[in-house]
């Protein structure tokens, strides 16, 4: 009890950190439920992305990501009787992330099997380091931390009692005319293994609702469940499992058929499949090429040599983000020694499987996605359960040093090297958290663009989340391609206007603008007819279209 409430009053602070939201994702979200609430449904009145792209606008929201972010920010405003105020829809994420450090703490202490180690994950698991700027941005990462570390949790206690199960079956002398042994406790058993397995498939439904990927935890429930054990042939192992599989399954679709139904009436599939385009980028950028043409033809067009390039750039991001973000560096090695001496544990084995899984899926299969952002997002369900590792890790490594060395002792270092390791969360918390909080405010950009254009304008901008945030213009982002599609695209979308931020002195564009479109500053574009706008760096055009 006084662990939860000193993870509240923590929470609210942390998750007050970010006054507003700071990013395409966040601001995406934030709009969306702003619309809900305000009663214009799960729509977007912008694209930011020409994937999976609509006729027209406005259109249906959330055909690339998942909605439940926006329906926990939603719920919060609702609640709070207050459209658009993001105070109001960040306090679900107090409770979201509160309860991600009560996972932490219990999971320390179920592994640990001491206060100690109970209070240090859960304090690891709220002082997170990087993580700790984006618990109180309306994005994924408090949502999935919670929902995906207790799926995990769900299938560890699956996994034990499906397995326990078959070492009862296994054992027993008691058998049948039929070669069966329903013994009574054998049926408790599957009764509790049977609760557990419709708990894993309900958060893996509420996971996937969260994130796209997050089906992949569904898969590894399976992939969990049917691992197989020595001695005992794989359809036995089957034949045993498929009961517990089809309540995870049932279980999990009793969550996603609703979401699948509402794509159903709006776009004629149960999902969106444009997001597997991802696979075949040869860049980042490529997620807004008009149209959308990634394919394995033209990623193969010059040869074999990007599919090195690109997943050999996403390892060695995504290794430096394991060792630095995951594991803070310094507890990288503890929760690996936590990990490794417990491999065989059942509980466990869900929770690897989706560290392999996650991490594998993020740079060989969606490499630029990947370290971009996506291995950032997913793997905020294994903060609870690496800060629980890592201290585990910790006592291995002092028990070990100990044994060898006779003049310490146990107890002291432990606790010694145990408040070191949460100085150095604690730091790494505060000095990211702090120093990089995203602030309220309107930049003066966007006044002056009030100012300026017509109410209903819509424009083509590197950011049309933002844009429609802080102005509530609607629009489209800067095509990754040549000028020519820009009266194509004002075309089908209605939109009048082109914003290009991060022009240097001399005229050239920077990374704010695709270089395809670099063109457009050497005015050689007769469609387009510069307006005067006093802000440094920005060019604002008028496009006529024929």
């Amino acid at each position: 009890m006084l662990f939860a409430l000193l993870a509240l009053v923590i929470a609210f602070f942390i998750v007050r950190l970010s006054a507003a939201p700071g990013y395409t994702d966040s601001y995406y979200h934030f709009n969306a439920a702003a619309r809900l609430v305000s009663g214009e449904g799960l729509t977007d009145p912008y694209l930011w992305t020409y994937i999976a792209a609509p006729d027209s606008l406005p259109a249906p929201s959330h055909q690339y990501w998942m909605p439940f972010t926006s329906l926990v920010a939603a719920f919060g405003m609702n609640l709070a009787n207050a459209p658009g105020d993001y105070a109001a829809a960040q306090w679900p994420f107090v409770l979201l992330l509160a309860g991600t450090a009560l996972t932490g703490f219990w999971l320390g202490g179920k592994l640990g099997g001491g206060w100690r180690q109970a209070w240090l994950a859960g304090l690891l698991t709220l002082f997170s380091g990087f993580f700790t700027r984006f618990w109180g941005q309306t994005d994924t990462f408090a949502p999935y931390a919670l929902v995906g570390s207790l799926c995990l949790v769900a299938l560890g206690y699956a996994v034990s009692r499906f397995t326990s199960q078959q070492d009862n079956l296994a054992n027993t002398t008691d058998v049948g005319a039929h070669g069966r042994a329903p013994l009574p406790e054998n049926k408790r058993l599957f009764t509790r293994a049977g609760i557990y397995f419709a708990l894993t498939g309900s958060l893996a439904g509420l996971a996937h609702l969260t994130r796209a990927d997050g089906v992949l935890l569904f898969m590894v429930g399976y992939t969990a469940v049917l691992w197989p054990v020595r001695g005992e042939r794989y359809t036995a192992i089957l034949r045993r499992a498929l009961p517990g599989l089809v309540i995870m399954t049932l279980a999990y679709l009793l969550v996603m058929l609703p979401w699948f139904a509402h794509n159903m009436a709006v776009s004629a599939t149960p999902l969106p499949v444009g997001g597997t385009q991802a696979i075949w980028f040869r860049e980042y950028n490529d997620l807004f090429n008009y149209p959308p043409d990634s394919s394995p033809a033209t990623f193969f067009a010059d040869g074999i040599a990007p599919l090195f390039t690109t997943r050999w750039q996403a390892f060695t991001n995504n290794l430096s983000h394991f060792i630095v973000v995951e594991g803070l560096v310094v507890m990288t090695p503890l929760m690996l020694v936590g990990l490794w001496r417990r491999r065989r544990d059942g509980f466990l084995r869900g929770f690897w499987l989706y560290v392999l899984g996650v991490h594998l899926a993020m740079t060989l299969v969606f490499p630029f996605p990947g370290y971009r952002g996506g291995l950032l997002h997913s793997t905020a369900a294994l903060i609870p359960w690496w800060a629980a590792l890592g201290v585990v890790g910790l006592d291995d490594v002092v028990e070990w040093v100990a044994r060898r060395r006779r003049q310490w002792r146990a107890g002291t270092a432990k606790v010694i090297f145990s408040a070191a390791l949460l100085a150095v969360a604690l730091f790494l918390s505060l000095s990211t958290g702090l120093a990089n909080r995203f602030g309220s405010g309107t930049p003066r950009l966007y006044d002056e663009l009030r100012a300026i254009l017509p109410e209903n304008a819509r424009v083509m901008v590197n950011d049309p989340a933002a844009l429609y945030y802080f102005t509530g213009l609607g629009g489209v982002v800067l095509p990754n391609e040549s000028p020519d599609v820009i009266p194509d695209i004002a075309q089908r979308y209605g939109v009048g206007y082109l914003l290009l931020q991060g022009v240097t002195a001399d005229g050239r564009a920077s990374d704010g603008v695709p270089p395809p479109l670099w063109p457009v500053l050497a005015g050689d574009t007769p469609f387009l007819t510069p307006i005067p706008l006093d802000i440094p760096g920005v060019r604002l055009y008028a496009i006529t279209v024929e």
